[in-house]
């Protein structure tokens, strides 16, 4: 009965019911839908990763990139695409690029040069194969691709007069509202609590994470990691001084074993917190998919997946609830919405785990914006930036945890030149 409480949950998620979730364990359960076979459910994922994301029928004529550069001042990058046209398009590179650039240069770039911008899905499929890249899958080939499309998307969308959301679906969320993400988990529980609150308060956030556990190790070994028991203390401190209309959120960054991930789920639901993130190792398939069905709260995950197929796995069987692509590490927007179209076939949720960086804020709303079934609330670490721009269209702004997405072309902000001007070609 857990597993039919557990798909309850994502149903109700999916079809916008978390704001009145309880924990399924109190009351009566709703009967599961007729059962759908294991390979009904692959079946309708493949045909979701068929179908293109971008919009290639708003560009009647190719757009054919004549250059592509990587920037760089100190520690920050940006890229520069430029079609033959004089069209031009500019991204914030994450900060990852320091140690990945020579992929960007010498495995990438020469890739894209002379290719129709148009076929960016297919682009972003054949570069995998392009000298064997396949071979760095993960953050070291998706930070340098992301940054390359998020150009690539900047130029298309000042053609084509459309924002980044509109070149990969419709605009369904205008505004996105923001949990505030939250780190602290060395600290006692009177310090990550003054932390926590101060966050809060200082972006009005109307949802928040918590990270529990340790990082990355496992549970025998907290004493070196964090305060012995800060888990058990703070997901019910944190309830109590937040109060019931907080939305509560928490991250394990795959720290437990099965056993210890379902004793502090259960603690979580207990405190009605409505996702429990990474509860054991990201690439532990079989076992996220063992304390997903032992629980009732939601299982999210995939930061660090790297992988359409991992995901297909992790959906078809219902391993995760909730799907958090990054779109620097996973390699862009197209590939981060292929997962998330896969989820929604499915019944499930996306919220995308957000980067820090430069502008990754930036880069998570215009997704957002055009997810067709986002959660309620979206990962926020702040506004700040060393990246110097003007946004005549948003203030970007938190108004009660409420940010407006840019309306104006591609990115929908304009870089200052003397930014730009103090970057040089990486060559």
């Amino acid at each position: 009965m857990k597993t039919n409480r557990r798909q309850f949950v994502a149903t109700a998620l999916a079809g916008g019911l978390a704001s009145t979730w309880t924990n399924p364990s109190i009351g009566a359960e709703k009967p599961d839908p007729a059962p759908e076979s294991l390979a009904s459910r692959y079946a309708r994922l493949d045909e979701v990763l068929k179908q293109p994301v971008f919009k290639k029928d708003l560009f009647p004529s190719p757009v054919i990139i004549e250059t592509l550069e990587l920037l760089r001042f100190k520690g920050s990058f940006l890229c520069r695409v430029r079609s033959k046209d004089g069209a031009e398009g500019l991204s914030v590179g994450h900060g990852q690029l320091t140690s990945l650039h020579p992929i960007f240069v010498n495995l990438l770039q020469p890739f894209f040069i002379g290719k129709d911008a148009r076929d960016l899905d297919l682009l972003l499929e054949k570069v995998y194969t392009y000298k064997l890249n396949f071979r760095l899958s993960g953050m070291a080939l998706g930070v340098p691709l992301a940054t390359i499309e998020f150009a690539v998307l900047d130029m298309m969308g000042r053609i084509a007069k459309k924002t980044i959301g509109q070149l990969i679906g419709e605009i369904h969320h205008p505004e996105v509202a923001v949990y505030q993400a939250t780190e602290y988990r060395d600290k006692s529980v009177e310090e990550s609590m003054a932390l926590i609150t101060r966050d809060v308060a200082e972006n009005k956030a109307q949802a928040l994470k918590i990270k529990v556990g340790g990082l990355m190790f496992e549970t025998k070994d907290i004493h070196a990691v964090g305060p012995p028991g800060r888990t058990e203390q703070i997901i019910p401190l944190v309830r109590k001084t937040f109060g019931d209309k907080m939305v509560l959120y928490g991250d394990a960054n795959g720290f437990y074993s099965v056993a210890e991930a379902i004793r502090v789920g259960r603690l979580m639901e207990e405190h009605r917190f409505e996702f429990f993130e990474e509860p054991v190792p990201f690439d532990w398939y079989e076992e996220t998919r063992q304390v997903a069905d032992a629980l009732a709260i939601p299982v999210a995950g995939g930061e660090q997946e790297y992988s359409l197929h991992g995901f297909r796995w992790l959906l078809a069987n219902h391993g995760l609830a909730i799907v958090q692509p990054d779109t620097y590490y996973f390699g862009g927007m197209i590939r981060s919405m292929k997962v998330a179209l896969m989820a929604r076939a499915l019944g499930k949720t996306c919220t995308p785990h957000m980067s820090g960086g430069g502008l990754g804020y930036l880069y998570m709303m215009h997704f957002v914006s055009a997810l067709p079934n986002a959660l309620r609330h979206h990962e926020f670490k702040g506004f700040q930036s060393d990246v110097v721009f003007a946004c005549k269209s948003s203030p970007l702004a938190s108004v009660n945890g409420v940010v407006k997405v840019p309306t104006d072309p591609g990115l929908g902000i304009e870089i200052a030149a003397e930014f730009i001007r103090k970057h040089q070609v990486v060559g």
